[in-house]
């Protein structure tokens, strides 16, 4: 950012709006020439919406009294979308299609006031937790161009810790707003199930599991936006409890003395690196100075049976996902029009019983049951948000000799495919070895954040906060009490 917008977050952007210290057109054409200058080196925007942006710079009504009046954003081009702009959900396949209108959620952040300047790369699908796909190529982490920014969100995040803008959409089916938040050294929400709308395509996502919302510098312009976007989405299948008030009163209210449990321990199978284990005793260390009770504990329950229920649920809507980009494009899938690991992970789930779907659906809806009373004890759960710090590029790609079991398997029968899973057990095994602490809380729908309270060797290493079922409020008053603690909008990744 310039020297100017770089002291302000979101919020302290549109008062400069509102006051007239700067007119939107300026803010929205510095965006675009630090994306113009950044972008090539980072790779995080991988559509631009220039002139529609300058045109609605130029007509903002400065009075509308929205909250992020005139303010520079990013949309992730997965989930939502934009009319009239290109979606591809990071795919060869849906590459091109043109979504005819806006999403619920687009609408609310358009009706929120901030102009949308382009759109932000993801995986295929979002299925991974790296931001890597063949189609745009891999974006980067601003802190370490070798590393990577995390996943699926990972072009949000790398934009925001960049200082291409303030704030950018993202969604999370798995970790994949608090995956690239820690990466990339940001702060992340991830909201309670049904709290911001799907409509009107989408029912639910991932089973319940994929919620949106944004990736922030600062806690009170993620609180701020979830005031704009939250509440009624015609025809969900389920909402979230409603707010006793709004949510950015929460941020720098006294929390009070809680109890907060935290563990070192991965909830799925992995092992966790020194650092990341550093980083939750750090935290635990500095939430005690703030007044707050500590207890090493955590829930107890099958992480090896969540993991292949998750990977089960992860197959079928992997198939839907494709089956739903053929129907787009009127057409059938052709080899190359996706990565080989999709193409294989959607003959699975074409070949996973309909028994075996619905009983790994019910067993991962029981995990709630099992989780909720434990958490009846605490008022917040503290966790690693991830069990190593950001690997290197191309890391959980497939090894050699998987690859070439993939390509194989993507032209054999349903049969062949089977027989040859055990590449596919590799992959899904690298991958739940980074992110064994997130896709617990998208099964049980319960809020979860994460703070870049920690770095080592010069790379973010988040914490996860987990709150109860509907209570962001909590979350939000603590993760504040942090963020006044020990603050981090002042640290940036080097100049691009």
């Amino acid at each position: 950012m310039s020297t100017d917008d770089d002291r302000h977050d979101a919020l302290g952007l549109a008062e400069l709006v509102r006051t007239r210290a700067a007119h939107p057109r300026e803010l929205v054409d510095r965006a675009i020439a630090r994306i113009e200058r950044g972008n090539p080196r980072l790779n995080a925007v991988i559509h631009r919406m220039y002139d529609a942006a300058r045109r609605e710079a130029d007509a903002v009504d400065v009075g509308s009294g929205a909250p992020f009046v005139g303010v520079p954003f990013l949309a992730k081009d997965l989930v939502s979308t934009w009319a009239g702009e290109p979606h591809s959900s990071g795919s060869r396949l849906t590459a091109g299609w043109v979504a005819p209108h806006d999403s619920e959620l687009a609408r609310r952040f358009r009706a929120a006031g901030v102009i949308t300047v382009g759109k932000t790369n993801t995986p295929e699908f979002g299925i991974v937790p790296v931001t890597e796909p063949a189609l745009h190529g891999p974006t980067r982490n601003p802190w370490n161009l070798e590393r990577t920014c995390g996943g699926s969100s990972g072009g949000s995040a790398a934009a925001v810790a960049a200082g291409f803008v303030p704030m950018a959409s993202g969604g999370d089916g798995g970790g994949s707003i608090r995956i690239p938040a820690s990466c990339c050294g940001v702060f992340g929400l991830k909201p309670t199930r049904g709290r911001t709308p799907l409509g009107p395509d989408h029912g639910e996502a991932w089973q319940g599991c994929a919620i949106e919302h944004v990736i922030t510098r600062s806690v009170r312009d993620s609180a701020a936006m979830l005031d704009a976007t939250h509440g009624e989405d015609a025809g969900a299948p389920y909402a979230a409890p409603p707010p006793k008030r709004r949510f950015a009163e929460e941020v720098g209210a006294p929390p009070g003395r809680l109890r907060i449990a935290f563990t070192k321990a991965a909830l799925l199978p992995a092992d966790v690196d020194p650092a990341c284990v550093r980083a939750v005793e750090d935290a635990a260390q500095l939430l005690a100075s703030l007044g707050h009770e500590l207890v090493e504990s955590h829930p107890t329950f099958d992480g090896e049976q969540v993991a292949v229920d998750f990977l089960t649920m992860l197959v079928g809507e992997v198939a839907a996902d494709v089956a739903d980009g053929e129907r787009l494009i009127g057409r059938a899938a052709r080899i190359g029009d996706l990565e080989p690991e999709t193409a294989v992970l959607a003959r699975m789930g074409h070949a996973v019983p309909a028994v075996e779907f619905a009983l790994a659906s019910r067993r991962l809806r029981a995990l709630s049951r099992t989780i909720a009373p434990w958490f009846a004890g605490f008022d917040a759960f503290l966790t690693p948000t991830l069990a190593q710090p950001p690997v290197a590029i191309g890391a959980l790609k497939p090894k050699a000799a998987e690859a070439v079991v993939l390509r194989v398997a993507q032209r054999l029968p349903i049969g062949g495919v089977l027989h040859k899973l055990g590449a596919l057990d590799q992959m899904a095994g690298r991958a739940w070895a980074f992110t064994p602490f997130t896709a617990v809380w998208n099964v049980t729908g319960q809020p979860a954040c994460s703070l870049p309270l920690h770095w080592d060797a010069g790379l973010p290493i988040g914490v996860q906060l987990v709150g109860r079922f509907g209570d962001e409020a909590t979350l939000l008053r603590l993760a504040s009490q942090l963020e006044a603690a020990r603050p981090w909008m002042g640290r940036r990744p080097p100049p691009l």
